[in-house]
């Protein structure tokens, strides 16, 4: 067999699937959109009366074999503009002819052929159908706009995963199933952490486990804050419309906000808190002892996000950041930036992410300010980085629209990357609101802002973290520590309640699981909860003053004094702060 490169593999599988497709309904005018190359696999956009199911998707797979046993010759064939319009509305394919038209004139229109199909493609492809390994999968369908333009028609997508030899696709569809166990949505309700409801898309309702992990993820930010001297604030919500156009959001970021009219004048409801701290900062005067300033702010912001593009708690459209504005002197830059990363990477790897990617995003083609201005910034942001001796890369033009950034990347346990912390350095916003403090020299000068945000959106953090862990929390900020399980509620169960109480005053959340089931019952609904610590009380403990202690995920309990289990939960606790900053 030839040896082709994935790609073209991926990318003729794909025709290999519409031709799969034409074949089993033959009687369906079957509208074939764009079929492109994607990782790990393909997809293809159809347009069909017939409405896919996971029995058909076993049947496309099923003909793809088929066809590759008839080891068809694929072909390249060119043709001009106004010959492939004819040719394929011979074919009935409006969809492609669509795309043809909007191709420049004179343009050469090439076509790859394999028995009875014919599809529109730049190519390149494969020689024949026997190129093909069997090593795909296909996944499921979506639904997507034509074009990707809400206003087109919903076609339907299908998803396909295609390797070089049956063993990677193994593999990979290993890591699906594990993705799938560890799906943050899922979890989310098994564990009776948030939910979703049709009258606030995109608005996660937090329950009371989820709340507390949500509050124990602000507490340590807050603790975190107090080592590097940051200082809260607290910001309104809704603002008028005059300050976004003063900080240039109205103009850049205007089809992603809310607005309302009160009292006949225009008013936004914050996507962020930028435009507030510059307020806070004109407020007051403020010399160059005070810098650096460094304001926190926990408020929740909404963004508008299209209805396709929301996805549990990874995509909202409210939320919370652990955002921050350092105010500072230019000259102050690199060294703000060093502590900056330390934090970052110490907090990191306090939640068990080890590989970490360190990117620089340079200016957006919309952008505000001077490429003087730019040049400046992006350089500033390059030495600090450089500096700080990580290894970074260049993202080009994926800056924010005032400033160049640096995004923090993390890898989960099942090596995927999440963008997570954020450093962007800012010269237009002092410049927009106007901004000044006094210099040693008695003189008035513009400070330079660093926004940043470390965790991001912790509604994000909580998906990302939550499919990270598999819904098994460390002990300091799950959110339940312990439960305990008196073995005979007459007998035991006023022990139990004490317990609980003595624990409870110590910080600790722990129940007691006084239901009328069987142990075995309580053991599995413990374990199934991923709830730190099962506690085990009878006749045995009430004498000894001790508990029979099982951990989430061991199979067999250990018996322990009650003033050892104590210790060993202050013990675990002090991972509430990273030993380094302890």
């Amino acid at each position: 067999m030839a040896k082709f490169d994935l790609d073209t593999i991926r990318h003729s599988s794909a025709h290999l699937m519409a031709q799969a497709i034409a074949r089993l309904w033959p009687d369906t005018n079957v509208q074939f959109g764009v079929g492109p190359v994607i990782e790990n696999g393909f997809y293809y956009d159809v347009e069909m009366d017939h409405k896919l199911t996971e029995e058909d998707l076993k049947k496309i797979e099923g003909e793809m074999k088929n066809i590759i046993k008839e080891k068809l010759p694929i072909e390249r064939k060119v043709m001009k503009k106004e010959e492939a319009i004819t040719f394929f509305k011979k074919e009935g394919q409006d969809l492609k002819i669509e795309l043809i038209e909007s191709f420049p004139e004179g343009e050469e229109i090439s076509c790859y052929q394999q028995g009875e199909f014919i599809d529109l493609c730049r190519g390149p492809h494969v020689e024949s159908t026997r190129d093909l390994p069997m090593a795909f999968k296909l996944l499921h369908v979506a639904g997507a706009y034509w074009r990707g333009d809400e206003k087109n028609q919903m076609l339907q997508r299908v998803y396909a995963a295609c390797f070089q030899d049956k063993k990677e696709l193994k593999e990979h569809l290993h890591f699906l199933e594990e993705a799938k166990k560890r799906d943050h949505r899922k979890l989310g309700k098994e564990l009776e952490l948030f939910h979703f409801e049709q009258v606030a898309p995109g608005s996660p309702f937090f329950m009371p486990k989820g709340a507390t992990i949500y509050n124990e993820l602000v507490e340590f930010m807050r603790r975190i804050y107090r080592h590097y001297d940051y200082k809260e604030v607290i910001t309104p919500q809704v603002l008028d419309s005059d300050l976004w156009h003063t900080s240039g959001h109205y103009e850049h970021y205007k089809e992603n906000m809310y607005f309302s009219r009160i009292d006949e004048r225009e008013y936004a409801v914050k996507p962020m808190n930028c435009p507030c701290h510059m307020l806070m900062f004109a407020h007051y005067k403020y010399s160059y002892r005070d810098l650096p300033l460094r304001y926190a702010d926990f408020g929740r912001l909404h963004r508008y996000e299209k209805a396709g593009a929301v996805s549990g708690l990874t995509r909202v459209r409210t939320f919370c950041q652990d955002d921050a504005h350092v105010f500072i002197d230019v000259n102050g830059i690199q060294e703000e930036i060093q502590k900056l990363m330390e934090m970052f990477f110490i907090c990191y790897k306090h939640f068990g992410f080890k590989n970490i990617k360190v990117n620089l995003s340079t200016r957006p083609e919309k952008k505000a300010g001077d490429d003087e201005t730019w040049d400046k910034a992006e350089d500033a942001l390059k030495k600090a980085l450089d500096n700080s001796g990580h290894e970074y890369f260049i993202k080009e033009g994926d800056g924010a629209f005032y400033g160049p950034k640096i995004d923090v990347e993390i890898s989960d346990a099942l090596n995927r990357y999440y963008q997570l912390g954020t450093i962007q350095l800012d010269f237009q916003l002092p410049e927009r609101f106007n901004l000044s403090y006094t210099n040693s020299e008695s003189e008035e000068v513009r400070p330079v802002v660093i926004h940043r945000a470390l965790l991001g959106s912790l509604e994000r953090f909580i998906g990302v973290y939550l499919e990270h862990v598999g819904g098994a929390f460390p002990f300091w900020i799950a959110p339940e520590h312990a439960v305990i399980v008196p073995v005979n509620n007459a007998n035991h169960l006023d022990f139990a309640n004490k317990l609980k109480e003595e624990l409870f005053r110590e910080g600790y959340r722990v129940r007691v699981d006084d239901r009328n089931e069987s142990m075995g019952y309580k053991t599995r609904q413990i374990q199934k909860a991923k709830i730190p610590f099962m506690l085990v009380v009878g006749d045995k403990e009430m004498e000894d003053l001790s508990v029979s202690v099982r951990a989430y995920g061991d199979k067999f309990s250990k018996s322990m004094p009650i003033t050892e289990l104590k210790e060993k939960f202050h013990h675990l606790n002090l991972d509430k702060m990273p030993e380094e900053l302890r």
